[in-house]
């Protein structure tokens, strides 16, 4: 009898064996399916001129010196120094052009029509130039409920979405922090990630996203590399700085920014990166951009 149970477990186990097994490879199959491996990409690096700040380098010689180090791009030139950026292997990575301010922004429907003009016109010139991200900025609120200016800002931007889908050309907005009087944006409607997250989703857009910029939303939010994990796709331009002091990313700071680089590479982020901090006070600005930019270079 015990001889004879044993075999009938056995069986049991061995009949059991082979629809698991195909249970588990359709499972895994269908997950593969649906979730694709992501491959890493290199993070591109820009500069906005704050990292300038105290030089008084000319700027054909900021841009020898950007591409020295192994810089792709810079943050809102002119037009008229693109050229000078291509001449040195560098690229526009954002440019501005929407008729919006810190002040006036996307939320003011009684500019609506201006807005929808100039940003029109800031589409063609980054189509003309090869620049692939346009700014707008969401604005004050003075009074206004977050969500109305939510509500504002989904209109303007539907508007205007189906020609940046034509031209190829991302409109982005800006987080900003509301927090920090030394900033002075401390009206912005746009000071948490959920709020331009929910205007993105509502325009739907594969042209419309975010400017993730990691100073302002580690004091509005933290969770930052979570925050870039489930919401990348939503995200095409990213600024960094040092927090609290707006400086480099260096060790003096509470973020550690080669685990955030790491991070944005192996989602497989193909945007830039640009550097938005102030040199410290008796730092050399060149010393302080080789420095983080190796920081930044995963």
């Amino acid at each position: 009898m015990i001889i004879l149970a044993r075999m009938e477990r056995r069986t049991f186990l061995a009949g059991m064996a082979a629809p698991l097994a195909t249970l588990s490879t359709g499972v895994a199959g269908q997950l593969s399916a649906q979730t694709p491996a992501t491959q890493r990409a290199r993070i591109k690096q820009s500069v906005m001129a704050s990292v300038w700040t105290g030089s008084t380098t000319s700027f054909e010689e900021r841009c020898r010196i950007l591409a020295r180090i192994g810089f792709k791009g810079v943050d809102l030139p002119t037009a008229q120094q693109v050229p000078i950026l291509r001449q040195n292997g560098l690229a526009p990575a954002l440019m501005t052009g929407t008729g919006t301010s810190f002040q006036n922004g996307l939320i003011r429907k009684e500019i609506h029509n201006q807005i929808e003009e100039a940003t029109r016109a800031g589409i063609d010139m980054c189509a003309s130039v090869g620049c692939s991200t346009l700014i707008a900025l969401p604005g004050e609120r003075r009074g206004m409920s977050r969500e109305e200016g939510a509500d504002n800002a989904v209109a303007i931007l539907s508007r205007v979405k189906g020609y940046a889908e034509q031209k190829g050309v991302n409109v982005c907005m800006e987080i900003t922090n509301s927090k920090v009087a030394a900033d002075q944006r401390t009206d912005q409607v746009f000071d948490h990630t959920a709020w331009g997250l929910d205007v993105c989703k509502r325009v739907n857009s594969p042209r419309v996203k975010i400017l993730y910029d990691i100073y302002h939303a580690q004091i509005m939010d933290g969770d930052i590399t979570r925050t870039l994990r489930d919401n990348i796709d939503h995200i095409c331009h990213i600024h960094v700085a040092g927090v609290p002091s707006r400086q480099e990313i260096d060790d003096k700071q509470e973020l550690n920014y080669r685990f955030i680089a790491n991070a944005i590479a192996d989602l497989g982020y193909t945007g830039f990166v640009a550097h938005e901090w102030r040199p410290a006070m008796g730092n050399d600005p060149v010393k302080s951009l080789e420095r983080c930019f190796e920081i930044m270079n995963a």
